[in-house]
């Protein structure tokens, strides 16, 4: 299951499709199980579970035993996760399942699919996971609507479970052997926040990279920052991706100097001050330097994300080809946690970017060519976009706040079984706070390229990606003189930044 498919379906409209094949291996690893787990002790098939494995479980008790960690592990608490989330980390369960390594019943996996493709979404609060034994309490929420327990959110309402599987003609997940568990157990939620997360943080890196070419146009920077001579000598892919863009982006832009122009040529460079910058500030020619490196976090992610929805983080591995079972900790989310946090650590250094280009176009003494805050009032008696700074660099703080990586936050719980713990899920979810935060910045930039754009009378000679954008936000924001509230019109343009997703910069 490609990163691409998962998109497709949770952004695009597309069903969840399984090819038979990867069912019959589903199936053919329960039937091994089924043999195989006669006369024999397996964690979480005739033993407790965590710290309670050391005790057996009567036969008579084993159905009992898997509904138990169901009910009895649905204990979380908070805000409902998105449903967007829910759906994904649903599909990434479905990923894990279809490796065949859960000795599973392949009517789990069905059920999962018609709660994908009725977008019937289970009531799963954002408290409960430790990222440990992976997603157990938000898992458990999940389980226990297929299990035809709890509520779901259909068409916008809560609704009881069991009256969805009325509507629908719908049965509970029956428990055969180690369903419960296997439902409960893995990095699926964190995974699903998480590839969320890489979709939104990919577009953003393109929008806050074409607002880098942008805002050098206003300022007509040398366009030696971005060429290929310069960043091909540094050895770092993701630096020349971004200034690959740059020049995609730029490429019949009217408002770079070329250097070899200007300062090159001695009929032009006889001056001792030069009012234009021989160098740019760093916030405007070092973007290759400085979203490089986020661009290779991001790629590093997404390979991440989609190794692990196409693993088995189950315990025990249930191997029917080595017909054998397996017990480890596939479970744990160091792996998600870890790319979470640096996803986050990433995404906090695109918004700092993003509001001293702010700053850059607001500081009149600093760009010498705008007026300042792009007030095209009356200076004292209009304020122009002053205030908007004080949103950015509050919502700048607050990423910076949230960048202490969350992955190194063990806290030892459930009698010290789980004595070093990831906290994936919380990295996830303090990732998107981030990735949110980082929006509203860059929404708060574009506006202000544009009110830029218009003091200088230079829209009609932007490049024309330039151009597009500058068009579409003005939509949105159209040029202002007078003071006016800019709350709507900031909601407006990071909605339509999240909307409008940028196809044509890849890779």
């Amino acid at each position: 299951m490609k990163l691409t498919d998962i998109y497709d379906i949770l952004f695009n409209g597309h069903s969840l499709t399984i090819p038979s094949d990867e069912i019959n291996r589903v199936e053919e690893c329960y039937d091994f199980l089924r043999d195989f787990a006669t006369d024999k002790v397996i964690y979480g098939i005739n033993t407790g579970f965590g710290p309670m494995a050391q005790w057996r479980v009567g036969d008579d008790h084993l159905t009992e035993l898997q509904y138990n960690i169901i009910r009895s592990h649905a204990t979380g608490a908070g805000e409902p996760l998105s449903d967007l989330d829910v759906r994904a980390a649903m599909i990434a369960r479905i990923g894990t399942f279809l490796q065949a390594r859960s000795g599973i019943h392949p009517e789990v996996i069905a059920l999962l699919q018609e709660f994908v493709n009725r977008e019937i979404y289970p009531f799963i609060p954002c408290h409960g996971s430790v990222g440990a034994s992976g997603d157990l309490v938000q898992l458990a929420h999940i389980a226990l609507c297929l299990i035809g327990e709890g509520k779901v959110h259909l068409h916008g309402e809560w609704i009881p479970t069991v009256e969805v599987f009325d509507k629908y003609g719908l049965k509970p997940m029956r428990i055969h052997i180690r369903e419960g568990l296997s439902v409960t157990n893995g990095t699926s939620v964190m995974t699903g926040i998480s590839i969320v997360n890489q979709y939104y943080a990919v577009n953003l890196l393109k929008y806050a990279t074409i607002a880098a070419a942008w805002i050098n146009e206003i300022a007509d920077s040398f366009d030696d920052y971005m060429s290929i001579e310069e960043n091909e000598c540094r050895r770092q892919p993701g630096q020349q991706v971004i200034a690959r863009w740059l020049r995609e982006v730029s490429h019949d832009s009217r408002h770079l100097q070329k250097r070899e122009h200007e300062l090159y040529d001695p009929a032009k460079n006889r001056d001792s001050y030069f009012e234009h910058k021989v160098q740019a500030y760093y916030s405007l020619r070092c973007i290759p330097q400085i979203y490089g490196p986020i661009f290779d976090t991001l790629a590093n992610a997404g390979e991440v994300m989609q190794n692990e929805v196409n693993s088995a983080c189950d315990n025990p591995i249930v191997d029917y080809t080595s017909r054998n079972i397996y017990h480890g900790g596939n479970f744990h989310g160091d792996y998600i946690s870890l790319e979470a946090d640096k996803v986050k650590i990433a995404m906090v250094r695109l918004a700092m970017t993003a509001e001293r280009q702010l700053n850059y176009l607001f500081h009149d003494r600093i760009n010498d060519i705008l007026p300042p805050f792009l007030n095209m009032g009356v200076l004292g008696l209009n304020y122009g976009m002053q205030a908007c700074q004080f949103t950015a660099t509050s919502t700048t703080a607050e990423c910076q706040t949230l960048a202490m990586p969350n992955y190194v936050h063990s806290i030892p719980n459930n009698n010290d079984n789980q004595d070093i713990v990831s906290m994936g899920t919380n990295s996830a979810l303090l990732c998107r706070r981030v990735i949110d935060n980082a929006y509203q910045v860059v929404a708060i930039l574009y506006i202000a390229l544009a009110q830029a754009s218009d003091c200088l009378n230079l829209a009609d000679r932007l490049a024309s990606y330039t151009k597009r954008q500058y068009d579409a936000i003005r939509a949105i924001c159209p040029k202002f003189v007078d003071d006016t509230p800019f709350y709507n019109e900031i909601a407006e343009t990071e909605k339509y930044l999240k909307s409008n997703i940028i196809e044509y910069l890849n890779s």
